[in-house]
């Protein structure tokens, strides 16, 4: 995967963790649009590792016609973290291809009221367009793993991330919407803001955005999810 981005003369950088590579990774140490790391991208589930971040802004501030792109064949324990932590830096890249668990890739094109949609659902879709490109059975890799893979682009659009004012924020808002999944809406929001809001302000807001008492947050659209958690906010500023 990196021969083919170093031999397209961009700007590479090269991030590798797994010892057994090593004779590899000699084949790119004299290819000089390749800078190679070798290190965890994660220093903790919620935080990148500084000089992968350092590295990327120090890359980037060297030409101002130069874009930040993702192509990545990323395991199930690390893809969630680096696809979602992403979206929360100010480095965020214009578009994202990675081969993923088909699992995962179905979670992030999930529509609303599917098994499938979940707050990663929502998190990816407000700011990103998601395209399927493939399946690939398990015999595409060696060692053969025992699911099926999706490449997947995420395409990051200014005009959806726009709409979100607070990106923290709105992170793990939509994360403690889906901690209860099948509760009713009220019961999440509640649970959510009980040291924020009583009972009868989450009624109105509830009530003033059209959500009933049987409503859920699997139900909601991003666009819906956005409002809702706007109109909390701002209820909480207000108080």
């Amino acid at each position: 995967m990196t021969d083919a981005a170093a031999r397209t003369r961009a700007p590479t950088l090269h991030h590798n963790r797994l010892a057994d590579v090593g004779l590899r990774d000699e084949e790119l140490i004299d290819v000089d649009n390749v800078t190679m790391l070798h290190q965890d991208a994660l220093r903790n589930k919620n935080h990148f590792d500084d000089t992968l971040l350092e590295t990327v802004r120090a890359e980037l501030a060297l030409d101002s016609g130069r874009q930040f792109k993702l192509v990545a064949n990323l395991p199930y324990s690390v893809a969630t973290p680096i696809i979602s932590n992403l979206l929360l830096t100010d480095d965020v890249p214009v578009a994202m291809i990675v081969t993923i668990q088909k699992e995962l890739a179905d979670r992030m094109l999930a529509p609303p009221s599917t098994k499938d949609y979940s707050a990663l659902s929502v998190w990816i879709q407000s700011q990103c367009r998601v395209e399927l490109i493939r399946t690939m059975p398990p015999e595409a890799f060696w060692p053969r793993p025992l699911v099926t893979s999706a490449i997947i682009r995420l395409t990051i659009d200014p005009a959806l991330r726009a709409r979100i004012h607070d990106l923290p924020y709105f992170h793990e808002f939509v994360r403690s919407m889906f901690f209860h999944r099948r509760k009713f809406l009220r019961s999440v929001v509640i649970s959510a803001f009980k040291d924020r809001l009583d009972k009868p302000a989450v009624d109105e807001v509830l009530l003033t955005l059209g959500h009933g008492p049987t409503a859920r947050a699997e139900e909601l659209t991003v666009e819906q999810m956005i409002a809702l958690g706007d109109a909390l906010r701002a209820k909480v500023e207000n108080l």
